[in-house]
């Protein structure tokens, strides 16, 4: 194991091999880290347009699962129960449709890659 004070190196993180997916507040520049390395994310909104963008990733790219985070909350409140996590990592992690996903965030980082390369 190793610790990380301060700021983690989250793109090496995301793009480590053993990395299956991503919890995710839903900021822009996350999702586009988790979409670049292409994982299945786990959302969990908490504030601004991160409800917005958890949309994109559950019902238009199809690659990742929601929490259930409804509204604006507070960071220190209980507001998503451990059980809500437990089953949208599974949902993420475990199944047919948890291939489909990854199928999806696999051909969406190939996408993201491919655009960025010269004539992209």
């Amino acid at each position: 194991g190793m610790i990380i004070r301060g700021w983690a190196p989250q793109v090496l993180i995301l793009d480590h091999q053993a990395t299956g997916g991503f919890v995710t507040h839903c900021g822009w520049n996350s999702l586009l880290e988790g979409v670049a390395a292409g994982l299945p994310m786990v959302t969990w909104p908490v504030g601004a347009e991160q409800f917005y963008n958890e949309k994109l990733v559950t019902q238009v790219l199809r690659t990742g699962v929601s929490v259930g985070s409804k509204r604006h909350v507070k960071v220190m409140e209980d507001f998503v129960s451990r059980e809500k996590v437990e089953k949208a990592v599974r949902e993420v992690l475990v199944g047919e449709e948890a291939e489909e996903r990854r199928r999806r965030a696999k051909k969406l980082s190939e996408m993201a890659k491919a655009a960025v390369e010269e004539g992209g």
